[in-house]
């Protein structure tokens, strides 16, 4: 028996489907190119993924309890999914387990098997890896000095499902937060200890036989324009909206043609820029809501894009290709091809001079309109580079005495510091144990904050690579920012919480 990758993409398509994720259905289904395959689907029965899945994790369960002699041993726990794919693991899980309760009959002075569940230790816990550690409360490792205590935490309770994005308002403490529950969120966080901090819902509806109702869709992107006065936020049901600050509706964008990945104010607060799933990037003119120009260069979805003067910006794409387009301009004025699969981001730095990219062929490359090759190529990752972020420091910054540095962040646990000047990695912060989805540097540049699906977001000295200080969460953490006067860090997670650490007089 075998299969075709058509035949895992179609039963993956109907497991999403079949489990409510419909804009990760449509998105997956686009990529996967579904509808050119040959699959009748009307003869894939439903839950057909899930029972190949248990008739393998059954299969395997047998190859590892029977022994070459035809004796069969019983687990010592029933398997998991993820210990179908590390066979090898759990057997040796296994002989672990029995060496150690041979061991306990031998020794008289045990006690029997009253010291642990079934032989085993009560001080020991089973690791992913399969190996037997010393268990401990739920603290981080790091020194006491340096995890945050819970009194400078206060945890933000509202969204109904996991929150992808979070963003501090330049000019007060109102921190922004987009969800899965097809809402965004405005909180006030100014500092009065006596009241819980006010949520105001910004519910994104469609209009659906003549009334409004919920989109269901996610919040997939905000931004605050820079006087702080207008939110934007972009969603999976193809719209862009401009709010108020007191939550207030101010204009509907409606132009793409499905999911909206990302959107960017410009500096002067005129424009906004979007990026979708139907291959194009749009210009919208904020004060009337209209589509100035509608960008139609890119042959796959487009995930990022960033603004470098007030009318010219760079798109990346899943086509591995990104462009720099002009207002008024028919086609890019340039052009970079280089990447070997999808370019998750790109960053322009403070100067509007050199473009960063990151993407799933582990590289990250620094570009300039100078030349049609890259810059630098850096390789250093071990896995896809989900994110990077360039310090607000160097020349014509308000910080020109520092250099300028660049954040990567990768789905191999680790955050890299480049110094791009020289084109060498100067600190790999190493302390996450999971995908590292977002950093955030302080407005004066001297800390960073990494945020990871190990619930952590720990904050480092971008001079010595050292872990300052650290907080561990409820949920895998998907976005981390800081306010403007770089006193508190905002975080959004996975199990709908958003959080905001206090880092005064840490």
């Amino acid at each position: 028996m075998s299969f075709s990758s058509d035949e895992v993409n179609f039963l993956v398509y109907r497991y999403l489907q079949e489990s409510g994720f419909h804009h990760s259905a449509y998105t997956f289904g686009i990529e996967s190119h579904i509808s050119q395959s040959n699959i009748n689907g009307a003869l894939v029965p439903p839950a057909a993924l899930l029972n190949i899945l248990q008739k393998g994790l059954q299969y395997t369960e047998a190859e590892i309890t029977i022994g070459e002699d035809g004796t069969e041993t019983r687990l010592t726990e029933s398997l998991s999914l993820i210990d179908a794919v590390t066979p090898d693991i759990v057997a040796a899980r296994q002989n672990a387990h029995n060496a150690q309760k041979q061991a306990i009959k031998t020794d008289p002075g045990s006690g029997g098997e009253h010291n642990g569940v079934d032989g085993t230790s009560c001080s020991t816990a089973t690791t992913a890896g399969g190996e037997a550690t010393p268990s401990a409360p739920e603290t981080m490792d790091v020194d006491q000095s340096i995890e945050i205590p819970a009194s400078k935490a206060t945890v933000l309770r509202g969204h109904e499902s996991e929150v992808f994005i979070c963003a501090w308002n330049p000019s007060t403490d109102l921190l922004a937060s987009g969800s899965g529950d097809s809402t965004a969120r405005i909180w006030d966080m100014s500092d009065n200890p006596a009241t819980t901090p006010n949520q105001l819902v910004l519910r994104h509806c469609i209009q659906k036989g003549g009334a409004e109702v919920p989109s269901n869709k996610d919040v997939t992107s905000l931004d605050w324009n820079c006087d702080g006065n207008l939110l934007a936020t972009g969603s999976y049901d193809g719209y862009a909206r401009i709010w108020t600050t007191d939550g207030t509706l101010a204009s509907t964008l409606g132009q793409h043609k499905g999911p909206i990945f990302a959107l960017k104010w410009n500096k002067r607060g005129n424009y906004i820029l979007s990026a979708g799933v139907d291959k194009t990037t749009i210009i919208w003119d904020a004060s009337t809501g209209q589509c100035t120009q509608q960008f139609s260069f890119h042959l796959a979805p487009a995930l990022d894009v960033d603004w470098q003067t007030n009318t010219s910006f760079a798109s990346c794409s899943t086509d591995q290709c990104i462009h720099v387009c002009k207002l008024n301009a028919d086609k890019p004025i340039k052009s970079f091809q280089g990447h070997t699969n999808e370019v998750n981001a790109i960053k322009w730095d403070p100067q509007g001079q050199l473009l960063a990219s990151c993407s799933d062929d582990m590289t990250l490359k620094i570009w300039s309109m100078k030349q049609d090759t890259c810059v630098h190529d850096l390789q250093a990752h071990s896995k896809e580079i989900y994110t990077i972020k360039w310090s607000p420091t160097g020349p014509g910054t308000q910080n020109p005495n520092m250099n300028l540095i660049l954040a990567s962040a990768s789905f191999d646990s680790t955050v890299r510091l480049w110094d791009v000047e020289r084109g060498v990695c100067i600190h790999t912060l190493t302390k996450h144990t999971e995908p590292v989805y977002s950093v955030a540097f302080s407005p004066d540049g001297k800390f960073l904050a990494s945020g990871s699906f190990d619930k952590c977001v720990h904050i480092w000295s971008t001079q010595t690579g050292g872990l300052v200080h650290s907080y561990k969460g409820t949920g895998g953490i998907f976005e981390v920012c800081w306010n403007s006067r770089g006193t508190k860090v905002g975080a959004s997670a996975s199990d709908g919480s958003v959080f905001v650490l206090d880092l005064r007089k840490l």
